[in-house]
């Protein structure tokens, strides 16, 4: 979704060469319509924040309200603000603009490989009963699913992955090279602002008070760990 022709035909032809079957909306508003016609089937959605009629922000919005497909962000805007609210909404990860063809490719590749992985479902990661209550939570391994005070707490992909991962491995620590390398399952960059954002927006949905966590400890300088009890 882009509403900039050159780089729309640019994008186009590129990944069309690249085997990808793509489909263009010039506008938020298109790109919703599209997205609902073909009832969610597609692999993953490239969403410009800037565009006409309806912002990016909002596409990801009303589409995370139905859809997990993974989603990517263009922006123009070298502005931390922009990707926290972004990845904040539910976007997968982010590119600036410009990039190069090469650069969207990789990326792209990535996240649908990552996507991939996490449908398959990798059980070894969970407890045995797939099933983990400590303390107010109630993690469901097998649907994916959390609860607190018996409430559902609606998680995106990587939310849910980054919970697993600690869940599955209490008092461990782990870097944030290392969180990045099993749930991304890519290359660590050094990019702070990924890990910090998708650990911010857990925390305040699982922690009663965020500001002090309960479940997720935060070791200065070194990474985190789960004491949840």
């Amino acid at each position: 979704m882009e509403d900039d022709q050159a780089i729309v035909e640019m994008v186009e032809t590129y990944l069309t060469k690249e085997g990808y079957a793509v489909t263009v909306a010039g506008d938020g508003d298109e790109g919703l319509r599209k997205f609902e016609q073909a009832q969610g089937r597609f692999d993953l959605l490239l969403v410009d924040l800037m565009m006409p009629k309806i912002d990016g922000m909002e596409v990801i919005r009303r589409i995370r309200t139905y859809s997990h497909v993974p989603i990517l962000i263009m922006s123009a805007k070298d502005s931390d603000i922009d990707k926290a609210l972004g990845l904040g909404f539910g976007a997968d990860d982010y590119i600036e603009k410009p990039f190069s063809m090469i650069e969207l490719s990789a990326r792209l590749k990535a996240i649908i490989r990552r996507a991939t992985q996490y449908a398959s479902v990798e059980t070894k990661v969970a407890p045995k009963h797939n099933i983990l209550s400590m303390g107010d939570l109630r993690i469901d391994f097998d649907n994916f699913a959390v609860f607190k005070h018996e409430e559902p707490i609606k998680l995106t992909s990587k939310e849910f992955e980054i919970l697993r991962l600690f869940a599955a491995h209490p008092n461990r620590v782990f870097t944030k090279a290392q969180i990045y390398a099993k749930v991304w399952n890519d290359d660590y960059y050094g990019d702070e602002n990924v890990i910090n954002v998708h650990m911010s927006r857990l925390r305040d949905k699982i922690e009663d008070n965020p500001s002090e966590p309960r479940y997720i400890k935060t070791l200065w300088g070194i990474g985190y760990k789960w004491e949840g009890r």
